[in-house]
């Protein structure tokens, strides 16, 4: 970063690299890291020269048929933008928005405290971010369509890409970041973070969809903050990476706040998806319902683990917690740790997890119709997934995540 940025930021920055640095990396027998793979948290991939073609990933950047503005990021910095948003709406890559809009980044960059265990890659993501996307939405202000991002990974090296959006009172969008590695061959390692924030009465929806190539890995952390009277719906689709960890924090602060919290990973052969979630019930009267799906392949692995808390004085609380995984083959493994904690009364909360394969049945009855197995297995698996994705309410987006999904199918062996 330039010494023309807020003196804050650089301080924030600077702060960050130190505890970064006395923050020791997660270890073997860590509650926040049981059951993951810890060797993948090894040396950063630094020093690698990208050597795609920014017009060839440009072109490559394909998603919804008119979103009302796109951005393209290779290695955090813009190589492409086109808006036809509101001229009130302020969307613009974060390191402009640092210089031209620094006190409304600053109110809301990073202000949750990391508890799901990558405090020191949070650190490092705060000490290294250079550029992501900042999003403002003013009040009584709706943002017909989509704001569409895709970020591209290219070269053996760490990027820090960083999605910040700000709903005012009564407002709407929906933003949907894309992750995506140039090549097939080259390990990457992404350190993401979103700061979302619902204004009162507001309606947020973010979309995440991870399609990294299977040598690379991802850290994606996610803070929601939801007003009162308004709504957040958050989608993860992981269908790409080696390893990815997903950090989830939903932060429900005031009567009548919702928060949806929804997932489908995919995982096939050797990869490993791990997701830790946090449902923290601050008001009265809120709502949280929490929906992940996991399909597994291969010697693939899943790790979920999720806490609903509900503060004193949250009273009235709504707060759902499931997480399903179908278990494609009898050599894939999938954790799951649901939890509550609940300081209030009159609440309404409930949490589960289950794990099952695709029975002779189910597979007979689609024989039955002419349907060959493969081919019957890969309907049911597909149908388990949309279950989540329907659950978007848009049915532009709901068909570009499917596309991810029917890529992903296509590809198991």
């Amino acid at each position: 970063m330039t010494s023309t940025l807020p003196a804050w930021f650089q301080a924030r920055q600077e702060n960050a690299k130190q505890r970064y640095e006395a923050t020791p990396t997660p270890k073997r027998g860590d509650e926040q890291w049981r059951f993951a793979n810890i060797k993948q948290l090894g040396a950063l991939p630094s020093g690698g020269v990208s050597t795609a073609d920014p017009q060839a990933l440009i072109a490559r950047s394909t998603g919804l048929e008119n979103p009302a503005a796109k951005f393209v990021f290779l290695n955090d910095a813009l190589i492409s933008s086109a808006s036809d948003l509101p001229q009130n709406v302020i969307c613009l890559p974060l390191a402009d928005a640092l210089e031209q809009h620094a006190e409304l980044v600053e109110e809301h960059f990073m202000k949750q405290e990391n508890r799901l265990g990558s405090a020191k890659y949070s650190a490092l993501h705060e000490a290294s971010v250079k550029n992501g996307l900042f999003v403002h939405i003013p009040d009584n202000t709706e943002v017909e369509g989509s704001i569409e991002v895709h970020h591209w990974l290219s070269g053996e090296t760490t990027v820090f890409p960083h999605t910040l959006i700000v709903t005012g009172k009564s407002s709407k969008v929906r933003v949907i970041d894309i992750f995506r590695s140039a090549d097939d061959t080259t390990p990457g390692l992404a350190i993401g973070y979103k700061d979302l924030y619902a204004g009162q009465n507001s309606a947020l929806d973010y979309i995440s969809i991870q399609y990294l190539n299977e040598v690379s890995r991802m850290i994606a952390i996610k803070e929601t903050s939801t007003a009162r009277d308004a709504r957040t719906k958050a989608f993860i689709l992981n269908t790409g990476a080696a390893w990815a960890r997903n950090e989830s924090m939903s932060r429900l602060e005031g009567p009548g706040a919702h928060s949806d919290m929804l997932s489908v990973s995919i995982p096939d052969r050797e990869q490993e998806y791990d997701q830790r979630t946090f449902q923290h019930h601050v008001s009265e009267g809120a709502y949280s319902d929490l929906l992940y799906k996991n399909t597994l392949y291969g010697h693939s692995k899943t790790v979920f683990s999720g806490l609903i808390s509900v503060d004193e004085n949250a009273h009235h609380t709504d707060a759902y917690q499931t997480c399903r995984n179908l278990l494609m083959t009898d050599d894939c493994e999938a954790n799951s740790m649901p939890g509550l904690e609940i300081n209030a009364d009159q609440v309404k909360c409930s949490h589960g997890s289950t794990s099952a394969q695709i029975s002779d049945d189910e597979i007979f009855y689609l024989q039955a119709r002419g349907i060959a197995p493969d081919h019957a297995r890969q309907l049911i698996a597909r149908g388990y997934s949309v279950e989540a994705v329907s659950r978007l309410g848009d049915e532009e987006t709901e068909a570009l995540v499917l596309r991810f999904i029917d890529e992903k199918f296509a590809r198991v062996r």
